[in-house]
């Protein structure tokens, strides 16, 4: 080969080797202006500093910068690169530029602003740098820089660029990004419109309602409200609504403890706390007038009787049994928690005169159920613990007439009874619990199966017959909460219904069940009046976080009366959500969704990320949750939440399939749904699949890599790899597992608590697997993450394990919670983008 020849191929190799770092330009950017601004009037030569005035103090007058809505001139990059602006005929005036910057990856990158004029440059609002030098030409124009580090989304860069009539030089700008060297394969985009995708912060930062609360005449409705700032600190606010006109006509800062409605007036009430104990106040929200009603009261939570003569409280009593000093002898199973020791006795305060007597006395706690509509009888609920017999406790029902202290026990240590409330008219019960109560009278499940106790059913108790109505029996959802409405005489359930938290409306004469039309598919509070067919509820959905209504149940119309989030809503870009159901093998249809990124492209390849269950609640239509699927979707991901056999909402005979199984029957139903799902969606790549599940879902994600290989990554956070040590160690193991393993136990169950552990199957998985764990995680204790990652570790396998120290089973950290997220984030990217940039900058690369 000739010299020349080797030349040209060297020099085609060092292109190749040596090639420039991308740049990215913005074609157009968005202008407010321009805004004439005036020196002040020179007074003296210098300042109280001894300093001469210049146009950097010009630079630096504040700006309140306006929304994206103001930013309506729009600026064309010229063929030179640059964005030119007017220069004023005379004066100073600032123009604002904004533009919005996305990538497609973490990354490292420089931002860069050149010109000859003064400009300060803001990253989501926060100054980053500035440049005080003016130049006479364009030749000369200097650069400033900033960082642009990250999983850039929607980020807003923001000029404040000042012009002056007496510059010299044209007055222009360009704009580029370089991403640094390592990050060369980084692509940034650019857009105007000021919307972004979701983030994690979003999910956990701005104003929700958390509670609504109707007063007994319907007049009004109380709406409790949370806010959440940009560095985790919570505090609390309070309106009341007038119904009639939809008016707020008393506002606050909540610091009323036990903030609430009296429970026949239109008035609200409150205690405040001194040193002598605490007080009772009335509060009248039209006039803001407030009444001391009682004081130096014991300060605990109260109940107060239905015709407001009197006060209920518990008071704690400890058992201290007798050890040696620095040992401590269990009591129970049980006896790890804090709050097994302490038992609660029930008391009575006459506000009248002040006198406060014991009710109830013993060794077991005694707890108050409800309180009749005249205010003679109460339902007293004890408990007893059975530590030989699943499930582990039994309860007794008393009712006691206030007036000859006579009781009535309207059932003796039945197991899977709950709560109990009177009928308007004090001749029924309304009773909660699970399809195994009353000897299963209300069990709907087929031959061989067990039910789910977490199923919760309602049942109507004739007093005077003791028969008991299983009216829940063939109706589906599960039972969240119960009401029994004194105006019309109707029972109100709040239901698990499937994916969604929905109302029910119940009439005993026709024994029909109503869905209400409420405007959120998640119906978190619900509150109803006593003497008006008025409701209130708050609730959320897909693409919404929590609102409030007011209700009129005549005609079922719902008020929009609080919508805080909206704001920050309003600035979001959500993909779409499309309900995803497939056919099993053995018939059953599955149901899920499916959830798209914003700029969704029919003809681009997506990975998948696949989330399904924890415990036994199915995965809900949320737009916020602890794994945020619109974060995911976001981040250019399709998602698939599926809600395979064994969750609640959907029927007694489906949520009984969770019982003695540990993912049979469950991880089929994963493997199978989401083969079907890559193969009717071409935009998937079916190379490119993560799974991830928390708790029970943890357990899924660890069992589910036993049983295939077609996962590119995995994520189990508290998830169990031993049925056996989850069941002997976990404070909440034997007591979840008296459900979910009915009857077994690791001396004649065997084959479950071994086959159906992950990690004796532990030699079967390829997939890379991040265990994430609280280290305070008393539910599923930690050593369950620990011992899988052990194993994987000594097999050979890709296997990460991260600690969250001082979280429990669920992270609530706001900084913590934060960061987790963020590995969780750069665990798919490592695994599903080829991407390890993220995570090599949270854990470094080895």
């Amino acid at each position: 080969m000739s010299k020349k020849n080797l030349f040209i191929v060297f020099l085609a190799f060092s292109s190749f080797c040596f090639a420039a770092t991308p740049k990215f330009s913005p074609n157009s950017v968005s202008v407010y202006g321009p805004l004439k601004v005036q020196k002040p009037l020179i007074i003296d030569s210098t300042d109280v500093k001894g300093k001469k005035y210049s146009d950097d103090n010009l630079l630096a007058t504040s700006i309140n910068f306006p929304g994206q809505e103001k930013f309506t001139n729009v600026l064309f990059v010229d063929t030179a690169g640059y964005y030119r602006l007017t220069k004023p005929t005379t004066g100073n005036v600032f123009y604002l530029v904004s533009i919005y910057v996305n990538s497609d990856r973490y990354a490292k990158a420089k931002i860069k602003v050149k010109s000859p004029d003064r400009f300060e440059l803001y990253i989501n609002d926060k100054k980053e740098t500035d440049k005080k030098t003016t130049e006479d030409n364009l030749k000369d124009a200097k650069t400033a820089e900033a960082d642009l580090n990250g999983n850039v989304r929607g980020t807003r860069v923001l000029l404040k660029y000042l012009v002056s009539e007496k510059s010299k030089s044209e007055s222009a700008f360009q704009i580029t990004i370089e991403p640094d060297k390592q990050d060369s394969a980084a692509v940034y985009s650019f857009d105007k419109k000021g919307l972004r995708p979701v983030t994690i912060e979003d999910i956990l930062i701005g104003k929700r309602v958390s509670n609504v609360s109707v007063s007994p005449g319907g007049k009004f409705v109380l709406i409790n409200y949370n806010t959440t700032d940009n560095e985790g600190k919570v505090s609390y606010q309070v309106e009341v609504i007038e119904t009639k006109q939809n008016k707020v006509i008393f506002s606050e800062n909540s610091n009323r403890t036990q903030l609430g409605w009296m429970p026949k007036s239109d008035i609200l009430r409150y205690f405040l706390d001194t040193d002598n104990g605490r007080s009772l106040y009335t509060l009248n929200p039209l006039t803001g007038k407030t009444t001391l009603v009682a004081s130096n009261l014991p300060k605990v939570n109260y109940m107060f009787s239905p015709e407001e003569k009197y006060l209920y409280y518990s008071k704690e009593e400890k058992m201290e049994p007798k050890s040696p000093k620095g040992l401590n002898r269990l009591m129970s199973p049980e006896d790890r928690q804090d709050y097994y020791r302490s038992r609660y006795f029930t008391y009575q305060y006459d506000l009248a005169s002040g006198l406060s007597q014991q009710l109830t006395y013993g060794m077991n706690t005694a707890s108050i159920s409800d309180i009749s509509r005249d205010g003679r009888y109460l339902l007293i609920r004890t408990s007893m613990e059975t530590v030989t017999e699943q499930p582990f406790s039994k309860n007794t029902l008393i009712m006691l007439d206030l007036e000859t202290m006579k009781t009535d026990t309207i059932w003796k240590n039945e197991k899977f009874a709950g709560g109990a409330d009177f009928s308007p008219d004090g001749k029924q019960l309304l009773i909660s619990g699970g399809p195994d109560a009353f000897n299963g009278i209300g069990l709907n499940i087929k031959p061989g199966q067990i039910a789910n106790s977490y199923d919760t059913q309602a049942f109507i108790m004739n007093l005077a017959t003791r028969s008991i109505d299983p009216i829940t029996k063939n109706f589906n959802p599960s039972v969240e909460d119960l009401w029994w409405n004194k105006k019309d005489n109707c029972v109100y359930m709040r239901v698990q219904d499937k994916d969604c938290l929905a109302v029910y409306r119940y009439t005993p004469l026709t024994r029909k069940f109503e869905k209400l039309p409420l405007k959120e598919d998640l119906v978190r509070s619900f509150s109803m009046a006593d003497e008006a067919l008025i409701a209130a509820y708050s609730g959320n959905g897909l693409r919404n976080s929590t609102r409030a209504y007011v209700l009129n149940l005549k005609n079922q119309q719902s008020i929009l009366v609080a919508d805080p989030y909206e704001p920050r809503l309003s600035k979001l870009e959500l993909g779409e959500v499309n309900d995803w159901n497939f056919t099993a093998a053995d018939g059953t249809v599955i149901e899920g969704r499916c959830y798209l990124p914003p700029h969704f492209d029919p003809a681009k390849k997506y990975p998948l990320i696949v989330y399904y269950y924890g415990g036994t609640s199915p995965t809900q239509r949320t737009f916020e949750s602890t794994y945020p699927l619109q974060v995911y979707a976001g981040m250019d991901y399709v998602v698939y939440a599926i809600n395979p056999s064994g969750t609640t909402g959907y029927g007694q005979e489906f949520a009984a399939r969770h019982v003695n199984a540990w993912g049979k029957m469950t991880a089929d139903e994963i493997i199978e749904g989401t083969r079907q799902f890559v193969a009717a969606h071409p935009y998937v790549d079916g190379k490119k699949m993560a799974c991830i599940g928390a708790s029970y879902g943890g357990f899924m994600t660890q069992y589910l890599i036993t049983r295939t290989d077609m996962f590119a990554a995995a994520v189990s956070h508290a998830g169990i790899s031993s049925l056996t040590s989850y069941w002997g160690e976990g404070y909440w193991g034997y007591t979840y597992s008296a459900g979910a393993s009915t009857g077994s136990y690791p001396w004649n169950n065997k084959e479950l608590y071994t086959e159906q552990s992950p990690l004796y199957n532990a030699d079967k998985i390829k997939t890379p697997l991040l265990l994430l764990h609280g280290t305070a995680d008393t539910n599923v204790p930690p050593g369950e993450s620990i011992q899988m990652y052990t194993a994987l570790k000594i097999l050979g396998k890709p296997v990460e394990f991260v600690q969250v120290e001082s979280e429990n089973h669920i992270i609530l950290d706001f900084k913590k919670r934060i960061e987790w997220n963020h590995t969780i984030y750069a665990w798919f990217a490592k695994w599903l983008k080829n991407d390890s940039g993220w995570w090599n900058e949270l854990y470094g690369d080895k």
